[in-house]
């Protein structure tokens, strides 16, 4: 208690106030006597809130419904005036300090023993509350009195009662007004969603974490409003110091999903006890007695003022049909909300069905994180990642030649050593985006960068084939464990709207144009130096990688507190495993021999087992509302197909080069340099700069229709053609187009995913590229083999059997066109501008 001062009233309605107990959001707290001697608690609301006829009407409400709130776990109101010029509430007062003071300055984290009788009482209490037909929304522990008999609950000033919650937005919304703690609120407060009786469930989680811990969930103190606001709507709780016996409980209760959450009554079922022992330690129960026994003598010293009015005047400051202006603790950042109807998704643990949301609420959820200094450095540092796999992945397909030629490999052995890094890189992704989910992404890309460092070693020291192809292997695998967690590092490290669309705008021009860029230095490295300088070069790489990993990326908190999906792993991995293989072997052995048959018929099937498996595991490597929301399931079958298409221009075009045109490994590679900055115009200059703009689905389908349109120009390749007038303007347009596209892909994706599973969604786009590329590439090299079948069987000369195989190249464009403008189809028409409310799967928290 404390003396009160002069600005504080000395009667409300027939109290007298003694003392101040406490003050918080809404108003102040005092202690005061009635005119028989009853000693109550009288809540004070704050005159800026009081001047908002909304919030008086709400006010009324819910003093009527928390009338009906009493009982051994909860303070009984005893009166309230809500029409009053400052609307005020009393109930009845419990002898004993609030939790806060409990833990945080008198004697620290409670005994487990007093923390699961906590957690029942509490829970008895919320099962009250809720049964009365009222929402408490501000359960903390300073609102949690510590009494000899057991804890009370108390304050519900700001209460919500649940017959008005189909009504009109909330005040909050309304007004901007923050209802509730910020230490202690649940994530659907933070976004501004509509309540349950769920969100105190989440908040009795928060304070029994500190009750035995003695700190604050997602460490409210350590940085701005903005900053917690955010980790409570995205990251996952440390629930480090809680008693074992408590932490499946808990973490139940801090679901980010409130349909997950266990009701007060499966709380109080869990946690119910018959021991006899006192529930508080003797230390407390000893301050109990002698606080009781102080206000028995508590005197209070009537503050000097010239005339003490019977209630505080109302603010003469502010009109009363006006809002009152937001506490400065409270204010919200200025950006611009961000409205995923005219942008590319919310960053990752925003729901779908949260978005769009009215501002500033947006805003809060938004533009909490608080932004790193070095976080652009990081994202060097992540496309320097990204370029390494792609370099590894594409300067030794332009080095078999030479292979064969220094190893003496036969033709199935070239064979094997093409497809060992894209089976493993493939059949890697998944388990990288799971690792990062369950390990953090920096430190996966640690152990990634290690690995391919070592693997590029071991390759360019290969003095046999055996050798290489193992090299190759572990490169696809690290490149695997790469990729997914440098996308997810920059789909979490970028919240700011623009920022966002800058740092996918960048990565996506990596990732598009990086197997150009890999062709074209891999072609450069093989034709000056020698295809084991090519391999050795990623070692430096790596090494640079590693340390600006170390220096320079931030990683945000966000891990899944699940186990290791191993079956979903299995089932997954082994199905683009078996499908890649299956396709890489279609054309050398036969589209019907058995052994692809059974690979891309087993391929397929493994993959349907995984999603089946996902959808109903409990801690899924994939959660099924990353699949499963149009938008996501649309992006993905996009990239799918685009890559169908665009992938295996490479090869094609790479072939035309060198055969038709007689360009050597280094003037081919070069070649592609204006289509990788054409990738850099269209993602950085023209894609990200239309976040906040338009839909995510208009630069998808204007990229994939601008791609298709560039295909189309390389079905008129012919012998006599030229490279400025043949190949480089369908090459300019495919680059425009797959920039454009990309970064809305990525964006959609990775968009709205928890980020305790944004490892997850970024794998699965990857894994959908990789498999689109495998199908391009066998349906290419089937027509294209079956050309040469022909014309072996026949006596052609020479340039004729280059023109025939001209004509066939350009008929496998008119198929790739065909899978991009089918990518655009299935885009636009799944890929709406926002996910719909009814159907919207909410980000799932850490633990599902």
């Amino acid at each position: 208690m404390d003396q009160l001062i002069a600005e504080d009233p000395t009667r409300i309605g027939p109290y007298r106030l003694i003392a101040r107990l406490g003050a918080g959001g809404m108003g102040l707290v005092y202690l005061g006597r009635s005119e028989v001697g009853r000693t109550v608690a009288v809540k004070v609301v704050q005159a800026e809130y009081a001047g908002h006829p909304e919030f008086r009407r709400r006010f009324a409400r819910e003093v009527a419904a928390a009338r009906r709130v009493g009982g051994s776990c909860t303070a009984a109101v005893l009166d309230a005036d809500p029409e009053a010029a400052i609307p005020w509430v009393a109930t009845q007062y419990i002898p004993g300090p609030d939790l806060h003071a409990v833990v945080a300055k008198q004697f620290g984290p409670l005994p487990e023993h007093s923390v699961h009788t906590l957690a029942n009482r509490l829970a008895l209490a919320l099962q009250a509350v809720h049964e009365a037909g009222l929402i408490h929304r501000d359960l903390k522990p300073s609102n949690v009195l510590v009494t000899v008999d057991g804890p009370r609950v108390i304050d519900f000033g700001i209460a919500r009662a649940m017959d008005s919650l189909a009504e009109e937005h909330s005040l909050h919304t309304r007004t901007g007004m923050l209802i509730g703690s910020p230490g202690f609120m649940s994530p659907e407060q933070v976004r501004g969603l509509e309540l349950t009786p769920a969100s105190d469930v989440f908040c009795l989680g928060a304070v029994l974490v500190y009750a035995a811990t003695g700190r604050l969930l997602f460490g409210a103190t350590d940085t701005g409003l903005n900053a917690h606001l955010f980790r409570v709507a995205e990251e996952e709780a440390d629930l480090t110091g809680v008693p074992e016996a408590l932490v499946d409980l808990v973490r139940a209760c801090l679901h980010k999903d409130p349909a997950q959450r266990p009701s007060p009554r499966e709380v109080a079922e869990r946690t119910a006890t018959d021991q006899a022992e006192e529930w508080l330690p003797g230390a407390v129960l000893a301050q109990l007695g002698r606080h009781a026994a102080e206000l028995l003598d508590y005197a209070p010293v009537i503050p000097a003022q010239a005339t003490a009015p019977a209630e505080p005047p109302a603010p003469q400051d502010q009109p009363r049909d006006q809002p009152p202006p937001l506490p400065p603790a409270y204010a919200p950042a200025p950006a611009a909300p961000f409205d995923p109807a005219r942008g590319f998704g919310p960053p990752p643990g925003a729901p779908a069905s949260a978005w769009p949301l009215t501002p500033p609420v947006a805003s809060l959820a938004d533009q909490a994180a608080p932004a790193h200094p070095k976080r652009w450095w990081g994202l060097v540092v992540i496309a320097l990642v990204q370029l390494m796999v792609f370099l590894q992945a594409a300067n030794l397909s332009v080095a078999l030649p030479a292979i064969q030629a220094d190893l003496d490999l036969p033709a199935d052995g070239l064979r094997t050593m093409a497809n060992a890094y894209v089976i493993a890189f493939g059949a890697a992704l998944l388990i990288g985006g799971h690792i990062a989910d369950l390990v953090g992404r920096k430190q996966t890309l640690i152990v990634g960068l290690l690995g391919c460092a070592a693997a590029s070693a071991l390759g360019g020291s290969a003095g046999e084939s055996g050798t290489l192809v193992w090299a190759r292997v572990f490169q696809g695998v690290f490149g695997g464990l790469l990729t997914p967690a440098a996308l997810s590092l920059v789909a979490t490290g970028f919240t700011d709207p623009k920022e966002r669309g800058r740092a996918f705008g960048i990565y996506a021009a990596i990732a598009a144009g990086g197997t150009a860029l890999g062709t074209a230095e891999g072609g450069w490295l093989v034709d000056s130096l020698s295809w084991r300088v090519s391999l050795y070069v990623g070692v430096p790489l790596a090494v640079i990688a590693l340390i600006g990993t170390l220096t320079m990326v931030h990683e945000r908190p966000g891990r899944t507190a699940g186990h290791f999906d191993l079956p979903g792993v299995l089932l997954g991995s082994g199905g683009v495993a078996a499908l890649i293989y299956g396709l890489g072997e279609a054309r050398p052995r036969g589209w019907a021999t058995p052994l692809v048959l059974v690979l891309l018929v087993g391929g397929v099937l493994l993959l349907v087992g995984f999603l089946w498996r996902q959808s109903a595991a409990s801690h899924p490597l994939l959660p099924a509302y990353v699949f499963t929301d149009p938008n996501r399931a649309g992006s993905l079958l996009g990239m799918l197909l685009a890559g169908a298409g665009v992938f295996a221009l490479y090869p094609v075009v790479g072939y035309y080069l060198q055969v038709v045109l007689r360009y050597d490994p280094a003037m081919a590679g070069e070649a592609f340099l204006p289509m990788v900055a054409a990738i850099l115009v269209g993602s950085t200059q023209v894609s990200a700069r239309l976040l906040n703009r338009v839909a995510p689905r208009v630069p998808m389908l204007a990229g994939l229709a601008l791609t298709a349109v560039g295909l189309l120009l390389l079905t008129g390749l012919r012998f006599e053609s030229s490279y400025a007038t043949g190949v480089l303007p369908g090459m300019l347009l495919v680059g425009l187009g797959v920039g454009l596209a990309f970064v809305p892909i990525f964006a959609t994706v990775t968009g709205g995913v928890a980020a305790e599973h944004s490892g997850g969604a970024s794998a699965a786009v990857f894994t959908a590229q990789a498999l689109g590329t495998a199908i391009g590439a066998a349906v290419f090299d089937t027509v294209l083999s079956g050309h040469v079948d022909r014309l072996r069987a026949g006596s052609v000369m020479p340039k004729m059997i280059e023109r025939e195989l001209l004509r066939a190249q350009t008929a496998g464009f008119w198929w790739a066109a065909g899978s991009v403008l089918l990518a655009g189809l299935i885009a636009g028409l799944t890929v709406r501008s926002h996910a719909p409310r009814d159907s919207a799967q909410p980000a799932p928290a850490a633990g599902r």
